[in-house]
C-alpha cells in the first residue's frame, strides 16, 4: 500500500473513533445536576454514602434472624482437614 493511502486508511479510522465517541446528548459540566452527581460519586467514594435502605438492628425481623443464626451460610469449615491444613501451612510460609 502506498504511503498516500495509508494516510488516507488512517485519517478514516481516526475519523470514525472520534464520531464515535460524540454520542448522545452533550453535557454542561456546570450545570446543577452534575454538580450533585460529582458530589454524591465523591461521598460514595469517601464511605460517607451507601447504596441502599440501611439496616435497623433493632427491628424485630432482625432480631428474628439473629435468634435464628442465619448470619453464617453454607457448609461449617472442618480446621482438621487436609485441605485447611495446606492452606494453613501456605499462609505460615
Amino acid at each position: 500500500m502506498s504511503k498516500s493511502k495509508k494516510n488516507i486508511v488512517v485519517t478514516a479510522v481516526e475519523q470514525v473513533i472520534t464520531e464515535a465517541k460524540r454520542r448522545g446528548r452533550p453535557v454542561n459540566p456546570s450545570s446543577e445536576r452534575q454538580q450533585r452527581l460529582a458530589l454524591m460519586a465523591e461521598r460514595r467514594a469517601n464511605g460517607e454514602v451507601k447504596r441502599g435502605r440501611p439496616v435497623n438492628p433493632d427491628s424485630a425481623r432482625q432480631l428474628k434472624l439473629q435468634s435464628k443464626g442465619t448470619g453464617k451460610r453454607g457448609r461449617p469449615v472442618n480446621p482438621t482437614s487436609a485441605r485447611q491444613l495446606k492452606l494453613a501451612a501456605k499462609v505460615v510460609a
